[in-house]
């Protein structure tokens, strides 16, 4: 990348109770190689290739990984395909795992969605869209959201996915599911997050709890009124 700064869409993944005193460091080890395979597969699946996307960055318990903006992958395509289907292949991970081992090896993620300028080093992609991107999937009221359900995964996309993809209503892209619940500061500035619970069409667990996104709503009161 040099010096000069590039568009891409930036995808990050966080794994839920990663952590746990459950979790011995083999199974960590697990849980990271099969986030890696999960990630390849989904994003083969919905017709992303890896001449498309930037090296994996790993943030030790989660991914970043960077798309470049090409014609061949819409962002609304990761809204539409990918994130459904990262979520799908979770879902039949975790229908395979016998019940006394879900506590320890079930993966449920945080998932996040933002767009912007990058830089990279020979460590790694860094600037203040990273930081944003990162701050959001780290917010705590989208942990709390993943709390409270049964899916396997929590949506968040940032103020500049929102506004220039989800509130148009593409096909396939519910935005009376999205909820303003996230605000994070980043560089001296107020940013806006709105979340999702993808429903994932796999009977593999317990169903989401009622009143879930009553609860949303309540958060989305104390977090960013």
């Amino acid at each position: 990348m040099g010096d000069a700064p590039v568009h891409r869409s930036i995808l990050g993944v966080d794994i839920e109770n990663s952590t746990s005193s459950l979790r011995t460091n083999p199974v960590r080890a697990e849980l990271r190689r099969t986030l890696y395979a999960l990630l390849a597969e989904a994003a083969h699946n919905a017709g992303v290739h890896e001449e498309q996307c930037d090296p994996l960055a790993d943030r030790g318990d989660g991914v970043l990984f960077l798309i470049h903006p090409v014609d061949e992958v819409p962002k609304t395509r990761l809204l539409t395909s990918l994130v459904p289907e990262l979520a799908r292949l979770l879902a039949e991970r975790a229908s395979r795992l016998p019940h006394a081992e879900r506590a320890s090896r079930e993966m449920r993620l945080r998932v996040v969605l933002h767009a912007g300028e990058v830089h990279r080093d020979v460590n790694g992609p860094f600037g203040e869209e990273i930081d944003l991107a990162c701050r959001l999937l780290d917010a705590q009221p989208l942990r709390d959201c993943l709390r409270q359900t049964r899916q396997p995964l929590v949506l968040a996309v940032s103020e500049y996915i929102y506004q220039e993809i989800v509130r148009h209503g593409y096909k396939g892209i519910p935005r009376e599911n999205f909820r303003r619940l996230l605000r994070v500061d980043v560089a001296g500035r107020a940013h806006r997050g709105w979340v999702d619970i993808p429903r994932c069409a796999a009977d593999w667990s317990v169903p989401v709890q009622r009143g879930v996104h009553g609860s949303l709503a309540r958060v989305h009161g104390r977090a960013a009124g």
